[in-house]
C-alpha cells in the first residue's frame, strides 16, 4: 500500500478520497485526462489545481505506472521555458547530483533559517517587554506632572507681597563725601 503526506499525518492513498484522477496517454500527444471532470486537461490546469491545494495522482494508461513525479517535473520544466521559474540553476545541479537529499538539505536549512528568525524575534520581544514597562513609568510619572501643573493652574493666583525698603538701621552707614573724594 502506498502512502501520501497530507497537511498533517501519512496516510494510505486509498484512505484519501480527495485526489484528482489524471491518465495520461501515451504516444506523442502525451494527452492528460481528467477522470473527474471527463475531459482533457492542460499541464497549466494541473498545475493551477496542484497550486491551489488540490492532490492529484497522474497514471499512465496503457501500464497503469504513477507518473505524477514525471508529469510535475515537466510541469516545472514548461515553467522555465516560460521564464517563471522557482527552483534556481543551484539547487537543480544538487537535486541531480544528491538526488532526494538535495531537497532534504534544502529543506533542513530553511527550517534552520526559519527557527533562528524566531529565536531572534523572540528574544526581541523580551526587550520590548522592558521597553514596554519603562514607558509604562515613563507615561505614569507624565501623568502626574500633568495632575501638577493642572492644580497649579487651577490655584487661585497669590498677589506676590510687595518689597518692603529694608530698615535704616540694616542698611550700611554712608562715608562722609570727604573720605569719598580722596
Amino acid at each position: 500500500m502506498r502512502l501520501f503526506r497530507n497537511a498533517v499525518n501519512w496516510i494510505p492513498e486509498a484512505a484519501n478520497p480527495m485526489i484528482r484522477m489524471i491518465k495520461r496517454y501515451g504516444g506523442g500527444s502525451r494527452k492528460l485526462y481528467d477522470t473527474e471532470e471527463s475531459r482533457y486537461v492542460s499541464l497549466e490546469e494541473i498545475c493551477a489545481w496542484v497550486r491551489e491545494g488540490q492532490d492529484l495522482q497522474v497514471v499512465d494508461s496503457a501500464t497503469g505506472e504513477d507518473v505524477t513525479s514525471a508529469t510535475l517535473a515537466q510541469s516545472l520544466y514548461e515553467d522555465q521555458k516560460r521564464g517563471t521559474a522557482v527552483l534556481s540553476a543551484d539547487f537543480l545541479h544538487q537535486v541531480i547530483r544528491r538526488g532526494g537529499q538535495a531537497l532534504a538539505v534544502t529543506m533542513e536549512q530553511a527550517q534552520a533559517r526559519l527557527d533562528s528568525f524566531v529565536h531572534s524575534s523572540v528574544s526581541s520581544l523580551g526587550n520590548v517587554g522592558a521597553l514596554q514597562y519603562e514607558m509604562g513609568i515613563l507615561r505614569q510619572r507624565l501623568q502626574e506632572l500633568e495632575a501638577s501643573l493642572a492644580e497649579l493652574e487651577a490655584a487661585p493666583a497669590r498677589p506676590r507681597p510687595a518689597r518692603a525698603p529694608a530698615p535704616k538701621s540694616a542698611r550700611s552707614p554712608r562715608k562722609p563725601r570727604a573720605d569719598r573724594r580722596a
